[in-house]
């Protein structure tokens, strides 16, 4: 037989004496979830063709008829007119035997030089490297969102908390830049992430390389790889590349669902310090008066589905001898859906982060609730000259008396004051506000709202670059 195809439009056929089962087909197939990949798989296989004309290992006219015929299979593809056929496996044998009707003889020498494992692999990684590169600007555009809201609420006093307790206050223009900071060392990751993408497999072949005098250095210059898998064994067996794509989409899910978390927790109306708009929310088919806060509880479930796909991925690799197995077709799924989910969630968070209502008394309630103070008063009792602990004890007596009479330690008198440190002065009440409280902390990274304003200002010099 002289083409690789059958005339049903099976591969493998000569070499075998009787045909694949359909369900062995359909258990064996991925091109119903691997056609993602194709144009991917059309731009690395134009770069080979080009390099394998400069090389003189096929023809001006062999070039030209591959650039055609692939043109054409594009254009099916995004017109949605390509028939993907099951007996074909995958996205790579499908597009070639397309190409083969279309071109002929042309389309047959595409091949030349490489292997489907070296092809999956550089499909793999141009698909990566695009989506860390949309979810870079996807970070960006929730980080300006969150920034946003957090110059809006710069001066807004909230409770700070530890353990789910009231601590001290804070503004919740600083509570958001918390997640822009988290937010951008996750835009970090996906960056590191991206060097380690961005190397080129192709020319590795099956697993030793290729008798042809290809010139892997011009394909990766060709395709925007930074260089090329110097190791032709590694470079078509590891996918330690998406499975540190996914690590770092897992982190980035984490500090999603800590948000999210938040969000819940606040729109409750016995907190009630934020509302959400009604586009992200749903109700419920028996309580009229619900307003559940669906998006970010999604969010929750849903960074656990990253992390399984991360332990998914880790666990398809752990025992793999050299070079490519069968195996590593299960890399797809989890690594498409994980692309897929961080794209979804980083995409709706910041639209809406500008949907979110704050309620500034409702905060400020909660923030003179827990004697959010009690700090400054020690702090002031040290800069009085009484050692730390002993400063700590005294408070700590003052704060039991407002326990037992139901008042906050501002409500004290300076006399009743006085009687926990004879240090205490007229000037004690200053630091006993929460504007005094949050307005004290002016350092770079503190609360305070003119340090709040700087630090807005450092975020959106980092994203106008």
């Amino acid at each position: 037989m002289t083409d690789q195809f059958s005339k049903k439009g099976e591969a493998w056929s000569a070499r075998f004496s009787e045909p694949v089962s359909d369900l062995v087909k359909r258990y064996t197939a991925s091109v119903f979830f691997d056609k993602r990949l194709a144009l991917f798989d059309i731009e690395g296989s134009l770069a080979h063709a080009e390099m394998l004309h400069a090389q003189a290992i096929i023809n001006a006219a062999d070039y030209a008829e591959i650039k055609r015929g692939m043109a054409q299979i594009s254009q099916e593809i995004a017109s949605g007119q390509f028939e993907w056929l099951l007996d074909l496996e995958d996205v790579h044998l499908n597009i070639e035997k397309r190409l083969t009707e279309l071109v002929g003889d042309a389309g047959k020498r595409l091949h030349t030089g490489r292997s489907r494992n070296d092809q999956v692999a550089t499909d793999i990684r141009l698909y990566v490297r695009s989506a860390i590169d949309d979810i870079t600007a996807l970070l960006a555009t929730l980080r300006g969102a969150l920034t946003d809201l957090a110059e809006q609420h710069a001066d807004t006093i909230m409770p700070g908390f530890t353990h789910m307790q009231v601590a001290q206050p804070i503004t919740f223009g600083h509570h958001m830049l918390a997640y822009v900071e988290m937010f951008g060392r996750d835009a970090e990751r996906m960056a590191d992430t991206r060097k380690r993408v961005n190397r080129l497999p192709l020319g590795a072949a099956a697993l030793a390389g290729t008798t042809f005098p290809i010139d892997r250095l011009r394909v990766a210059r060709t395709l925007g790889f930074d260089d090329v898998c110097h190791n032709s064994l590694d470079a078509v067996s590891d996918r330690d590349f998406a499975i540190e794509f996914c690590a770092a989409s897992a982190v980035l899910m984490m500090h999603v669902s800590r948000m999210a978390e938040e969000l819940v927790i606040w729109m409750s109306p016995r907190i009630g310090f934020i509302d959400i708009a009604d586009r992200f929310c749903t109700g419920s088919s028996i309580m009229p008066q619900k307003k559940n806060p669906d998006v970010p509880e999604l969010a929750r479930g849903k960074t656990g589905r990253v992390y399984g796909h991360l332990i998914g991925l880790l666990t398809l690799m752990k025992g793999q001898p050299l070079a490519y197995n069968k195996d590593n077709q299960e890399d797809k799924e989890p690594l498409f859906d994980t692309v897929d989910t961080v794209i979804d969630t980083l995409r709706i968070f910041a639209d809406m982060a500008g949907g979110i209502t704050v309620k500034p008394e409702a905060m400020r309630a909660a923030a003179l609730q827990g004697y959010a103070t009690a700090t400054d008063l020690a702090d002031y009792l040290v800069k009085k000259g009484l050692p730390f602990r002993d400063a700590h004890e005294a408070v700590a007596l003052a704060v039991r008396a407002c326990v037992d009479a139901g008042c906050d330690l501002a409500d004290l008198s300076l006399e009743q004051l006085r009687t926990f440190s004879p240090l205490t002065q007229a000037d004690v009440f200053e630091v006993l506000t929460l504007e005094g409280s949050v307005a004290a902390r002016d350092h770079v990274g503190g609360t305070a709202p003119r340090q709040v304003r700087t630090a807005i200002a450092r975020v959106r010099t980092q994203l106008e670059k």
